[in-house]
């Protein structure tokens, strides 16, 4: 009997819970939709121009900071690296055989030039949505990179 109403608990537990589609629910609760208000259609209807341009440099901005300053980490790393190896290499404590190191980097290329043309189609297919997705949204694009740029000097 216990058995049964342990049944009984779970299937009105089962009833209790709602399934929700996560992909309707992003496209209905837009963080956006809760700043600048509801619309249809497509971007460039949705919002005013300001509001566009102010999506479009905040966004930029960050991407433009974030890309400096991992951008300057990379550097450094890669160059520091380098230096050290040249010294390494000049006092004595590491040999380099150069002629491995260019048969290797050829090989590399070579490989990297199969990808490429492989990857081309899908590259190319990439480039084009992209290019339209900046056609149509223009102003917001705009201010991406005004954003951007101001990102990267600051």
């Amino acid at each position: 009997m216990a058995d049964r109403g342990e049944d009984v608990d779970a299937e009105s537990e089962d009833e209790l819970c709602e399934v929700v589609n996560i992909t309707d629910y992003a496209r209905r609760h837009q963080w956006w939709s809760r700043v600048f208000g509801n619309s249809t259609g497509p971007i460039a209807e949705k919002y005013s121009v300001a509001s566009q341009i102010m999506m479009g440099g905040v966004t930029g901005w960050c991407a433009g900071y974030l890309f400096q300053r991992v951008g300057k980490i990379v550097a450094t790393a890669v160059g520091g690296g380098f230096l050290l190896l040249q010294i390494a290499n000049h006092s004595g404590y590491v040999q380099v055989d150069w002629g491995k190191v260019e048969k290797d980097v050829n090989k590399a290329k070579k490989h990297l030039k199969k990808k490429a043309n492989k990857a081309a189609p899908e590259l190319n297919s990439f480039i084009e949505e992209s290019t339209e997705f900046v056609k149509r949204n223009i102003v917001i694009s705009g201010g991406f990179v005004g954003g951007f740029l101001l990102g990267l000097a600051s």
